[in-house]
C-alpha cells in the first residue's frame, strides 16, 4: 500500500496531533467489531482541551474548522476506512497463508532459500510469509542476486568508502546489503496468541531504519527503498490495531515507502521486485 498523497507533505507538528489526540481519545471503538475511530471535529477539539492543550489551530474564533483541523480530520476519516475495508480482509491467518504459500511453491518452483520459522513442536514449519516474499522477488528480478537473508548490518558507501552504516540488520535487501537499491522487514506472527513487546518493538525498529534513511537521503542525497511486510489476523487486528495505525502514520510521516498487509504481498510485490530490477539495471555500476 502506497501513502495518499494528501498526507504525505505534512509537517511534523501535525503528527504530533494525530499521535497525542489518538492516545487521548483510542485507537478503537469499544465492543462489537472494533472498528478503528474516526475522530470528528468536536472530538478533536475536546482531546486537546482534556490534554491542557489549545485547539486554536484546529477551529477559529466562531468554532468553524481551520485549513489545518480539516487536513487533521481528513486523516482520520482516512486511517479508519483504509483499515477498516482494506487492510483487514488482505491480513491472513495461518491456514491462508500455508494455502497461498504451497500454491505459489507449486506454480513457481523456486530455487530461492524458503526459511523455516523459529519455533519448535507442533508450530514449526516453513516462515509462509517470508517464503511468500522471496518466491515473488525472485520471480520479479529473474537472473539479478538478491541478499534473502542479510546477517550483517545495511551499509552505503562512495568511491568505496562507507558514508553511513545502518543500527539494526534488516529481513531482505535487494541487490545486495552494501548499496542496495532496496530493503525490507518481514512481520510474520501465525502462531501468537498474544500482543507481546517483541511485536511493537518490531514497529519502532522500522521507525528507526526510516529515520536513517530519511537523514541519508537528506545529507548524502542517496535513496534507499524501504518496505515493511506484515501478516496475521489475529495478531496485527484482534490484537494489534492501534499498532497498524502507528504504521499507517508512519507510512504518511515518510519513514516507509510502502507498507504490505497480508495477501498485499502476493498483489502487489510482484510489480514492486520487476521496479527494483529496473532501477538495478539502469543505476551507475562501480
Amino acid at each position: 500500500m502506497k501513502p495518499d498523497q494528501r498526507f504525505v507533505k505534512q509537517p511534523k507538528h501535525f503528527w504530533a496531533n494525530v499521535r497525542s489526540l489518538s492516545q487521548k481519545l483510542g485507537y478503537t471503538a469499544k465492543g462489537g467489531a472494533g472498528q478503528i475511530k474516526i475522530f470528528s471535529i468536536p472530538d478533536i477539539v475536546g482531546g486537546l482541551r482534556a490534554l491542557s492543550l489549545s485547539p486554536a489551530h484546529v477551529v477559529d474564533a466562531k468554532g468553524q474548522p481551520t485549513a489545518f483541523g480539516t487536513t487533521l480530520h481528513d486523516y482520520f476519516v482516512y486511517r479508519a476506512a483504509v483499515l477498516n475495508d482494506y487492510v483487514r480482509p488482505r491480513l491472513m491467518d495461518k491456514k491462508r497463508a500455508a494455502k497461498e504459500f504451497q500454491a505459489l511453491y507449486k506454480k513457481l518452483k523456486p530455487r530461492c532459500p524458503i526459511p523455516m520459522n523459529k519455533q519448535k513442536g507442533e508450530k514449526h514449519g516453513e516462515a509462509y510469509l517470508t517464503g511468500i516474499i522471496n518466491m515473488l522477488v525472485e520471480q520479479g528480478i529473474g537472473e539479478l542476486a538478491c541478499d534473502y537473508d542479510p546477517r550483517v548490518l545495511t551499509t552505503i558507501t562512495r568511491d568505496g568508502v562507507p558514508v553511513r552504516t545502518l543500527s539494526r540488520r534488516v529481513d531482505g535487501a535487494f541487490p545486495r546489503i552494501i548499496n542496495p537499491v532496496a530493503i525490507w522487514e518481514v512481520k510474520e506472527y501465525y502462531n501468537t496468541k498474544t500482543f507481546g513487546s517483541r511485536v511493537a518493538d518490531g514497529v519502532y525498529e522500522t521507525l528507526l531504519d526510516g529515520m536513517e534513511l530519511e537523514e541519508l537521503l537528506e545529507h548524502e542525497k542517496i535513496e534507499v527503498k524501504h518496505y515493511l511486510m506484515v501478516d496475521d489476523e489475529f495478531t496485527w487486528w484482534d490484537c494489534g490495531r492501534s499498532y497498524l495505525c502507528r504504521i499507517i502514520d508512519m507510512l504518511h510521516m515518510g519513514y516507509v515507502d510502502e507498507v504490505l498487509f497480508g495477501y498485499e504481498v502476493i498483489e502487489r510485490l510482484p510489480v514492486i521486485a520487476k521496479q527494483w530490477a529496473e532501477i538495478e539495471r539502469n543505476r551507475p555500476k562501480g
